[in-house]
């Protein structure tokens, strides 16, 4: 994955943080969630966490009230700016989720917002869940929260935002088709700033739709037991408890 196949607006992270912001997207609940799955899975004497694709930190920020210890790390180096400012303290490095490789291990890997979907083939897929594997404490747990299946996708989606601040309102309209095993969305921003005017970008990215069964084949290359907990409209959690006996596991852990 490559800082450019994520779109114009997460490299000008100010103006995403604001369209969240504006639509009031429940961070708090999210992050909840996904450490209760978390401790069912591993138990509750979990007490490191790294937040995968974390963004601006917006999970982070709730995840460190559950924790020790929680560190975070995103291919963005705006995004990690962001995140820094935001949460003083806490560790935010840069690396992209197919190989980073940091010296710490975790109890609890999470990778939230379907950020999983900017990987393009099976094979990164793989890569990536191996290099989460390679970064767990043995039984840790990694709770992932995928995109759209092929089959729950639905082209022809229309979402709009208005963001308004201080000195500036942004505008963001976006449409999603489907191109083969790809969601295509096509966001138009206009940003209204009192001090430099309007100006107007596009913003346009491919989620990969992944099947379940790549998802849970990634997962057993990576030495990880897996369940998917469905959640209605919503797409779902993989919840995946390393196997400390596999020897899959085993050749991850002892490349690092």
């Amino acid at each position: 994955m490559t800082r450019q196949s994520l779109g114009e607006v997460y490299e000008r992270a100010d103006i995403y943080e604001a369209v969240y912001r504006a639509r009031r997207k429940d961070y708090r609940a999210e992050a909840a969630e996904a450490v209760a799955l978390a401790r069912q899975a591993g138990g509750p004497g979990a007490s490191s966490l790294l937040d995968v694709a974390c963004g601006n930190g917006p999970h982070l920020r709730y995840f460190r009230e559950e924790f020790a210890h929680v560190e975070g790390i995103d291919v963005s180096e705006d995004m990690v700016r962001l995140a820094r400012r935001n949460l003083p303290g806490v560790p935010v490095h840069q690396g992209d989720m197919e190989n980073f490789r940091l010296d710490s291990a975790f109890d609890v890997i999470t990778c939230m917002f379907s950020s999983v979907g900017y990987l393009s083939t099976a094979a990164e897929l793989t890569a990536s869940m191996r290099t989460f594997a390679r970064h767990l404490n043995p039984g840790g747990v990694i709770v992932l929260e995928p995109w759209y299946f092929p089959d729950e996708f639905v082209p022809g989606q229309i979402m709009s935002t208005l963001a308004t601040e201080e000195d500036r309102t942004i505008s963001r309209i976006s449409h999603a088709t489907r191109k083969g095993d790809f969601a295509q969305v096509v966001a138009h921003y206009l940003v209204a700033d009192s001090a430099t005017g309007v100006q107007h970008f596009i913003d346009s990215h491919d989620l990969a739709l992944f099947t379940r069964e790549e998802y849970e084949t990634a997962f057993a290359h990576a030495g990880c037991s897996v369940t998917y907990h469905p959640r209605g409209p919503r797409v779902g959690m993989f919840v995946a408890t390393l196997d400390t006996g596999s020897p899959a596991r085993d050749a991850a852990w002892h490349t690092v």
